[in-house]
């Protein structure tokens, strides 16, 4: 971890950066990841060289009990005889990080920002997600510039997702679209993998179906990155609040205990829907704050988690 804590963007007292990430914890994560792999790839493929994958090994004649859905139809037709396509097993594990970049993600009043939280999760999930042969693919959204980059192997995926970090200056805003980035990752995880979706998932929640559809085929945890300001206001006077990706203002007074309460009741509201959401879709989901170490919450939850389907 050392070396990629030489590569990691530079620090700054506006970019403080996720914090230590102890080598002992990272080992603990290494084993959950590990065995959250191998339980996935055992189901994938039925024998030592073939099973369900994305290279040809042979066509052979259709078989009772064989899966009608790998029925290869052009030498069926030519052959006038059900023929299946048989693929070599796919034997490497691809991990999608899918990052929101969006400008609510720059907020922070505790130990860090929300998008050094991000960082920090990226780095780590990143960090197992490589080793042992496996690929690292990144989506990000909220930015005129959102990309996506394919799954790559051992220290060139660490360093695209360390690319998909930047640096200091921010990107371009652009409206928050959930859903669209859920489409283009299920578009671009063409095999079963283990997506992260890390966001603060503020905004309407009209993202269902496509989440949905995403979960359907992959193992999908939300990570939820909060601010403790962004729960409860403190009694400061007179303030405008700025929404940092609409730019709307609004004038309150933080001494009306009135108005402190209604709103904490209303944050709290708001999350415990997103939770119920995430719920109903069959979604993990574990909260990370900018307040205290986001990392020893982390792994814990990854290691109660219920094996991959």
């Amino acid at each position: 971890m050392r070396a990629l804590d030489a590569l990691a963007p530079e620090r700054s007292p506006s970019r403080p950066g996720p914090g230590p990430l102890p080598d002992a914890v990272l080992r603990a994560l290494d084993l959950t990841i590990g065995r959250r792999v191998e339980g996935l790839l055992a189901g994938d493929y039925r024998s030592a060289l073939l099973g369900l994958g994305t290279e040809l090994a042979q066509v052979r004649p259709y078989e009772p009990g064989d899966d009608v859905r790998r029925i290869e139809w052009n030498v069926t037709a030519r052959m006038h005889e059900p023929h299946v396509r048989v693929d070599l097993a796919e034997r490497v594990m691809t991990t999608w990080l899918v990052l929101d970049a969006s400008a609510s993600m720059g907020f922070g009043t505790a130990d860090r920002r929300k998008a050094d939280v991000a960082e920090g999760v990226m780095l780590a999930l990143g960090h197992v997600a490589t080793r042992r042969g496996n690929r690292l693919g990144i989506v990000t959204f909220g930015t005129e510039d959102a990309r996506i980059l394919p799954p790559r192997q051992g220290r060139s995926g660490l360093l695209g997702l360390l690319t998909a970090l930047g640096g200091d200056a921010r990107p371009e805003q652009a409206p928050t679209s959930f859903g669209e980035a859920f489409r283009r990752a299920a578009g671009a995880a063409r095999q079963r993998a283990f997506v992260a979706v890390i966001s603060d998932f503020r905004g309407p929640q009209n993202w269902r179906g496509p989440l949905l559809q995403l979960a359907g085929r992959h193992d999908v945890v939300a990570v939820e990155i909060v601010d403790p300001r962004e729960q409860e206001l403190p009694n400061l006077g007179e303030l405008w609040l700025v929404d940092p990706e609409t730019g709307r203002r609004l004038r309150v007074d933080t001494r009306s205990a009135r108005l402190r309460a209604r709103f904490a009741e209303a944050a709290a509201a708001e999350r415990s829907q997103l939770a119920a959401v995430f719920a109903g879709l069959g979604v993990r989901h574990v909260r990370l704050s900018t307040a205290g170490d986001w990392l020893r919450v982390l792994v814990p939850f990854l290691r109660r988690g219920r094996r991959m389907r």
